[in-house]
């Protein structure tokens, strides 16, 4: 019980930041610091707001400022943003220059993560996330929060889910009840989530957009980084979409698999295009679209940019 005192600490202090109690503001209190000092965690698991959300606080910050007092630790050359991606980033795009936080000196990575985690799951339910941010939530929420006791519970029910032997069926069972309680989900299909940490970033996109099913996540969780990225690349070239059965067998070919043997398993047979020649898609912000390209005819947009990006470029190689 002892041992998890300081962990306590650190979520009852989330709490406390989110829900307007007093506790989180005592010690050194508020400051208010530069929003360029400021840097992201490390590793942010979860996505910025966007589209109308992030223009309501946008404009909610510009007219009121921060109300709530984002918190962060010092690192070196400022300070890393633990709870307040969205508030920073809203009051940049608001042209503030300074945002009220909570300064934590010397805070260790894992309770520097209890802020990451436990404030935006307070804000959020479990089923707002996107599932890449439900990885990260399951993956290391109970990694780096959780007692040792329930972790090794976790850990079996991955070893169940890689099919590995030996694992107690009641303990199991107990592991799901536990975890089913808190976050309305089995032991099994959280195994999967956890799984899903070993994606490389690209396919824990596609599980955002819906272009890659769960169970061929799982599978393709398997393969080296290196390896899931010979996949994408054959399959972003010759416009794949994978199905299980196929993500089955690259999972078998693990340790050894090739470019070459990545298309023979996925049925391509002719020669992988080069980079250049496949279009790429790029996002382009709602409001920034609105902003430029309101009156813009949808033909003449490409232009545009082409030519915005070779000014661009030609300035920063002076």
């Amino acid at each position: 019980m002892k041992a998890n005192a300081p962990k306590r600490k650190v979520f009852n202090d989330a709490v406390d930041m989110l829900t307007g109690g007093e506790p989180a503001a005592a010690g050194k209190g508020v400051q208010m610091l530069p929003v360029e000092s400021i840097k992201p965690f490390r590793n942010h698991p979860f996505h910025l707001y966007e589209g109308e959300r992030l223009d309501d606080m946008v404009e909610s910050v510009r007219e009121h400022g921060v109300l709530v007092p984002a918190i962060v630790r010092t690192a070196p050359g400022g300070y890393e943003m633990l709870a307040g991606h969205n508030r920073l980033n809203a009051a940049r795009l608001a042209g503030l220059k300074e945002i009220p936080a909570i300064v934590k000196e010397g805070l260790p990575d894992a309770e520097a993560y209890v802020y990451v985690i436990e404030t935006n799951m307070l804000q959020r339910s479990f089923n707002d996330l996107s599932i890449s941010e439900r990885i990260a939530v399951l993956a290391e929420r109970y990694d780096k929060v959780c007692g040792t006791k329930k972790r090794a519970e976790i850990l079996e029910e991955l070893q169940a889910l890689n099919g590995g032997g030996g694992h107690d069926v009641h303990q199991q069972a107990k592991s799901r009840e536990i975890i089913g309680k808190e976050l309305g989900m089995t032991g099994r299909h959280m195994a999967r989530y956890v799984r899903c940490k070993e994606l490389i970033p690209e396919f824990k996109d596609m599980l955002d957009d819906g272009s890659l099913s769960m169970v061929a996540a799982v599978e393709l969780s398997y393969l080296p980084e290196e390896e899931q990225a010979a996949v994408k690349k054959v399959m972003d070239q010759n416009c794949i979409k994978l199905k299980a059965d196929k993500a089955g067998e690259l999972r078998k070919a693990a340790g050894s698999l090739s470019e070459g043997e990545a298309q023979k398993i996925l049925g391509v047979d002719r020669p992988v295009k080069p980079d250049a020649e496949k279009p790429v898609s790029v996002k382009l912000p709602a409001r920034l679209y609105s902003r430029y390209f309101s009156d813009v005819a949808a033909k003449d947009v490409q232009g545009i940019l082409e030519e915005a990006l070779e000014l661009y470029f030609e300035r920063k190689g002076a």
